[in-house]
């Protein structure tokens, strides 16, 4: 199992992006969480096989077709083996 936390900048609120994230997340069958922050980002934490890590850091650099993604910063962390995908208010 890998656990990262994942925080994309560009023109990525209001146009959907935190939803198709936790979509594209769960089509993959990932676990953790994704939010819209206050400085403009979008910030998700997931856990599940490296290969479904990878397959949602590839749609972070793309995302919904309205998105700009400028950057993709990806963190590793240690495995907690939450359940389920949910999503979290901006702090």
């Amino acid at each position: 199992m890998r656990r990262v936390r994942v925080v994309v900048r560009g023109r990525v609120q209001g146009v959907g992006y935190r939803y198709g994230m936790l979509r594209r997340a769960t089509a993959l069958g990932a676990v953790g969480w994704v939010r819209n922050r206050r400085d403009g980002t979008v910030e998700a934490e997931m856990e599940g096989t490296a290969d479904q890590v990878e397959a949602l850091i590839a749609w972070a650099h793309e995302g919904p077709p309205a998105a700009r993604v400028d950057a993709v910063d990806v963190t590793d962390l240690d495995p907690t083996g939450e359940q389920g995908f949910v999503t979290r208010e901006t702090l």
